[in-house]
């Protein structure tokens, strides 16, 4: 697998910088790394090289060799979110910034400069912004949720399943999430290609970012007067009616705060576990060998790839110490998400099952933990087993190692996931998902099953194929050619099914 090389927001840094082979390669002023540009390319990489020289918490640089330490153990990264006496989300106190390193075009002032939302307040305007937020997601239909995805799944897999071949990235995970999001917060109406468009767009920072990010908001402001002049049961509604007393810039921050941030976060997820579901042999075996659940497939993604692997920021409010180091009022910290997932100390085996441990630092922790990761959960979980059902021969359409990667600081972004599969004819949205083809008589190819079981399988179709061959000669039949099933008589494919194909159906719920 390949990267594109990306700044923190998305656009390639071509900087010139120290030849490779040059002693300062990669290093900024005080000989601290840099995490943008050419130098930072495998940040994976990078943030084990700072464990191993500065241990769990790293002094780095950010774009115009801003300094700020990266937390990379996982134990520190949950102390310094669950310590709010000790550590904010307000940058408004952070030194670089107030000494002017920081200026108003800095790529990163967008996730930096303070808004009128929960995630940046603190104290009593923390838990008023939170409350109203908290109450509002509490309010929406789980299982009128779990129609909206599935509904949603099979009318996105039906664009597609009688090609024979689709991008899992373009055409569906970056899709489900905003069907989603649009559909709890009220506005279904606004859903389509010009809506995902503007959120990849706005969250890339393109050079029409600032477009983009206009029309969604004005989409959110539009929604936003309507819903004050008539409410209606959506998380929209709850925001405004909550007894906190949003005021409209409340409300419309709020909304985009959990549109990108449910979008971007589960867009990454459901490709980051398909993926994982079609690339990894021993995943997907225990996946359809019933030794794992879609559900813990979705954890254990978020162990191996969370969505974000770093956050900006948290800031110092005193002096204190971390993983060893001295930590002064002002500094600023990255949470790290990715590099806190495989800490040695607590995962001494990065490839190991994490089977039941929800412990990862995918949703962050403390006060402003996530208040939208069960949605996030249930997106990916259905979304997942909706589309496996509906394609369950899907296949990689290209070797592993040609899939490409939009690298940053904040994430990792799949760029596509092509896939095959047998032509499937189209499938009523209302309806639960169900395995069918386009050709009814053809014998639909299962998911690729485990070794063990192919080689079972292969001997069984030799034994079977002998006493078969043997039984024709005695009755002078004769034996059909070798070769597609589809070009075989009727007679021969209408032989019972071996023992193999029996568990196998059994398994998949046929």
């Amino acid at each position: 697998m390949t990267s594109e090389p990306q700044t923190p927001t998305g656009t390639p840094d071509t900087a010139p910088g120290p030849p490779p082979g040059c002693p300062v390669h990669g290093t900024g002023p005080g000989g601290l790394h840099r995490l943008y540009g050419p130098d930072a390319l495998d940040l994976d990489d990078l943030y084990e090289r700072l464990r191993e020289k500065h241990g769990p918490v790293a002094p780095v640089l950010l774009h115009d060799d801003v300094p700020i330490w990266v937390v990379l153990g996982h134990a520190e990264n949950l102390h310094m979110v669950r310590s709010p006496s000790q550590y904010t989300r307000d940058s408004r106190g952070w030194t670089p910034l107030l000494q002017g390193m920081v200026k108003p075009d800095h790529p990163l002032m967008p996730h930096i400069a303070r808004q009128p939302i929960c995630a940046h307040a603190e104290g009593d305007e923390h838990q008023r912004l939170r409350a109203a937020v908290t109450a509002a997601m509490d309010t929406i239909d789980h299982r009128g949720l779990r129609r909206s995805i599935n509904s949603s799944t099979q009318e996105l897999v039906n664009r597609f399943c009688g090609r024979g071949r689709a991008d899992l990235v373009s055409q569906f995970a970056e899709h489900l999430p905003m069907a989603v999001m649009c559909e709890i917060l009220g506005m279904p109406e606004e859903f389509d290609d010009r809506m995902v468009q503007a959120a990849r767009d706005a969250l890339k920072g393109t050079d029409t970012a600032i477009q983009s990010h206009a029309y969604v908001m004005e989409a959110l402001s539009g929604l936003t007067t309507r819903r004050r002049a008539r409410p209606e049961d959506d998380v929209t509604s709850h925001l405004i009616t909550h007894q906190a007393g949003l005021s409209d810039d409340e409300v419309r921050e709020h909304l985009r705060l959990l549109l990108f941030a449910a979008y971007e976060t589960t867009a990454n997820l459901l490709a980051n576990a398909l993926r994982m579901v079609l690339t990894e042999p021993g995943f997907r075996a225990r996946l359809n060998g019933g030794q794992m659940t879609v559900p813990e497939a979705i954890e254990q993604s978020l162990w191996d790839e969370p969505p974000f692997s770093t956050v900006l920021g948290y800031y110092a409010k005193q002096d204190t110490e971390l993983g060893g180091q001295r930590i002064r009022r002002g500094d600023g910290l990255l949470f790290a998400p990715g590099p806190g997932n495989v800490d040695p100390r607590v995962r001494p085996d990065p490839t190991a099952h994490m089977k039941g441990n929800r412990s990862h630092l995918a949703f962050g922790g403390g006060p402003h933990e996530c208040p939208g990761q069960d949605i996030g959960r249930a997106v990916a979980d259905i979304g997942v087993e909706a589309l496996l059902t509906r394609l369950p021969d899907i296949r990689l359409a290209c070797a592993e190692e040609d899939l490409r990667w939009r690298s940053s600081i904040a994430s990792r972004h799949l760029v596509s996931l092509p896939v095959l599969f047998e032509p499937k004819p189209k499938q009523d949205v209302n309806r639960a998902p169900s395995m069918s083809s386009l050709h009814p008589h053809r014998a639909e190819a299962p998911v690729p099953p485990p070794r063990a079981w192919l080689e079972e399988k292969a001997e069984e179709d030799k034994v079977a194929q002998r006493a078969e061959r043997a039984e024709r000669a005695e009755r002078a039949e004769p034996v059909p050619p070798a070769g597609p099933a589809e070009s075989w008589p009727a007679s021969a494919k209408s032989a019972p099914p071996s023992r193999w194909q029996r568990m196998w159906r059994w398994l998949l719920g046929e």
